[in-house]
């Protein structure tokens, strides 16, 4: 072959690789179906990949060119993905047509990547029966019980709070905020008291570290599993962190055979999983493995340590700059208090109307998960839009997108607990309020994410002021290398006796 073959040859394979690439791209044109243009192979995801903008910075961007179409396409790599912006097709999503969306969408490796078969991400066939058998643990009666071991871990931190504010020092904020919910989640979930706020070397709050912290590794991981989740199914054991891994298998198998062992019974998560693991036959549709039970604890440690200190951590940043909110508050906080003697119980917290509202607007501003993830069962016919998409199409709820609307929420950058007064909330549609997403498949730790992010702030608030400082970082900056909602740099802030 001479060198004119083969230029010609290479040149044939480029066209042919570029038109294979374009007609990936002609998917919702086809459909005519709006969008963004895509780049070649990455999609509309280059700065997801080169961070420079954070995933809900994303979200925000196109909702906010798009807003006024109901629907519009993008695409994840080559895989389209459809952004549903009309909040009445986002009910019938989430709710009134679930069966169709019940998939989220994601990938489980369960050879590379053991611990993802947890209900956040599993396929519907096993996602339905342990949802049913681990709601009861989240139900109010259950959340009453553990509720004392909440406000032991909240004692804890009001003693580690007189010893870090003694000079008045700056506090990270989402630092402190995230011990305390390590020490709630170690007691609540797994019946170990974890020492997170008093032992900086624990090894619950080294894991919450390692998990939370972006590394080179974990981009790389993060981005063959977006983009490339056939090819992670080979490669992605020598990606994960191992020991992580086998820490949580091992503290869940070795608590539950001690628990056996030595008949101890506490009202927690780990005592339903060993319920679950003695009757297997509640859900004889998938094996119990010690895996599938860990990846439970598992996820629970994750999720509820992270989004409910992140959420702590930007309340207390929005009070540190709006004065007359945080005095309001406190005056609740103490009011309630001082009805009992001091203490607080479980209805005290949920009779706490202003805190509720502050928790609210927080969520409504910094939504944790940016969007929501569907997947379409079956092929799908949009009301009122006569669009068809087919089944295994992917969806996403622009959740960050829809709570920073001022066609929804006027002025929506002004920190406002007033939105969420009994009248105006009402007069919303229900679907512009998604932090924890809606429907069966919403988040099933909600109500408990509630309580002891609540008690948390009304320990903190109680007895101390917090106020930005030269080390605040103001305007507020994203983490650009999260997934998840979180500050840049943490949250400082100086608190003072009150």
């Amino acid at each position: 072959m001479d060198l004119v073959q083969l230029l010609l040859a290479v040149v044939a394979v480029c066209l042919a690789i570029y038109y294979y690439y374009q007609s990936k791209y002609d998917f919702w044109r086809a459909r005519g179906v709006p969008g963004p243009k895509p780049h070649m192979y990455i999609g509309n995801f280059i700065d997801v990949l080169t961070k420079k903008r954070a995933i809900c910075t994303i979200v925000k961007d196109l909702y906010d060119e798009f807003k006024n179409e109901p629907i519009f396409g993008i695409y994840e790599g080559t895989t389209p993905v459809l952004v549903v912006n009309e909040l009445d097709a986002i009910k019938d999503i989430l709710i009134r047509d679930f069966s169709v969306f019940v998939d989220r969408g994601f990938h489980v490796f369960t050879e590379a990547d053991p611990l993802s078969q947890h209900l956040f991400l599993l396929e519907p066939e096993r996602w339905r029966p342990l949802r049913v058998k681990l709601s009861p643990i989240f139900t109010s009666g259950k959340l009453k019980e553990m509720f004392p071991l909440v406000v032991e871990c909240a004692g804890n931190l009001e003693r580690h709070l007189d010893k870090v504010t003694v000079d008045e020092t700056v506090v990270e904020c989402r630092d402190l905020a995230a011990k305390f919910t390590i020490d709630v989640i170690g007691s609540c979930v797994f019946g170990i008291s974890a020492h997170a706020l008093e032992d900086e070397n624990s090894e619950f709050r080294k894991m919450g570290k390692r998990i939370s912290t972006s590394s080179t590794k974990q981009r790389v991981r993060e981005a063959i599993m977006q983009f490339m989740p056939s090819v992670y199914e080979v490669v992605g054991h020598f990606l994960q962190m191992k020991d992580i891994d086998q820490f949580f298998i091992n503290l869940v198998r070795d608590t539950m055979r001690y628990r056996k062992v030595n008949n101890v019974i506490r009202p927690d998560f780990i005592h339903m999983l060993m319920e679950l693991k003695e009757h297997p036959e509640k859900v004889d549709s998938i094996e119990l493995t010690d895996i599938l039970l860990t990846a439970q604890a598992f996820v629970f440690f994750v999720a509820g340590f992270e989004t409910s200190s992140s959420t702590m951590a930007h309340t207390l940043y929005e009070l540190a700059q709006n004065h007359e909110i945080q005095d309001k508050l406190r005056q609740e906080i103490r009011d309630v208090y001082s009805k009992n003697g001091g203490n607080l119980t479980y209805a005290d917290v949920k009779g706490m109307s202003y805190l509720d509202k502050v928790f609210k607007e927080t969520l409504r501003k910094y939504p944790i998960l940016p969007m929501l993830n569907r997947r379409a069962m079956v092929n799908y016919t949009f009301r009122d839009m006569k669009i068809t998409i087919p089944k295994g199409t992917k969806i996403w709820v622009p959740v960050y997108g829809i709570q920073h609307d001022p066609n929804i929420y006027p002025d929506p950058e002004k920190f406002d607990p007033e939105r969420f007064n009994d009248d105006a909330a009402a007069a919303r549609h229900p679907m512009s309020f998604l932090p924890f997403g809606d429907g069966p498949r919403n988040c099933i730790g909600a109500r408990f994410a509630h309580y002891q992010s609540k008690v948390g702030l009304a320990t903190i608030l109680r007895n101390y002021k917090v106020d930005v400082c030269e080390k605040t970082t103001i305007p507020y900056e994203v983490n650009k290398l999260s997934f998840l909602m979180q500050p840049n740099g943490g949250v400082n802030l100086k608190l003072t006796r009150a």
